[in-house]
């Protein structure tokens, strides 16, 4: 494809898949942490996730707690993804491992994101519209409570402001900055 279409193909490419992917990455994680089923969002994210998810199901088992299911089909999505991308720029054969490589890195980016964004959203919402019967802010507090939880240890309230979002932001983002780096360069070490 051209110059000329093949930058808004990837735009679109990148687009749909990327929302999907959130889409099931949010499933995912939702069921990790075991958030209200019943909510609308969730309810939302099941029915646009559940047919490729139960025909993957019958073929891939849970393991425990976790839903292999969803992330073989996270990775899936993003390996497809990658790949149209880099047909569409006219790009020629590439390899297996190294599709699987970037996809890895960008799901772990994607995760880190969401739990990063997921505070900056419940900590706006919590100074806008404290209601805890939200469906968005009771969703965003299940999903970052796991992480707010052993903040609110080392940083308890003062004075009834609550100072552990901004501790698990910057934990989260230096465990970002440690762990993104080498996956990239694995990423690159596969390419050449």
């Amino acid at each position: 494809m051209n110059g000329y279409l093949a930058n808004p193909a990837v735009f679109l490419i990148n687009t749909v898949f990327g929302f999907y992917i959130l889409a099931v990455m949010l499933r995912f994680m939702f069921q990790l942490v075991d958030a209200d089923f019943y909510n609308p969002i969730s309810q939302f994210l099941v029915r646009i996730t559940h047919p490729p998810l139960r025909l993957l199901r019958r073929i891939i088992p849970s393991i425990g707690r976790v839903d292999s299911a969803s992330l073989v089909m996270l990775l899936l999505l993003q390996m497809l993804a990658n790949y149209l991308a880099f047909v569409v720029q006219g790009g020629g054969k590439v390899a297996i491992g190294i599709l699987i490589a970037s996809a890895i890195v960008q799901l772990v980016n994607l995760a880190f994101n969401v739990f990063i964004y997921a505070i900056i959203i419940q900590a706006i919402m919590s100074w806008i519209n404290p209601d805890p019967y939200n469906p968005v802010f009771s969703l965003l507090s299940q999903l970052t409570e796991p992480i707010l939880r052993p903040c609110r240890r080392i940083i308890p309230l003062m004075g009834g402001l609550d100072l552990s979002p901004l501790l698990a932001l910057v934990g989260l983002q230096l465990i970002k900055m440690l762990v993104m780096p080498p996956l990239q360069k694995l990423v690159l070490m596969l390419a050449f």
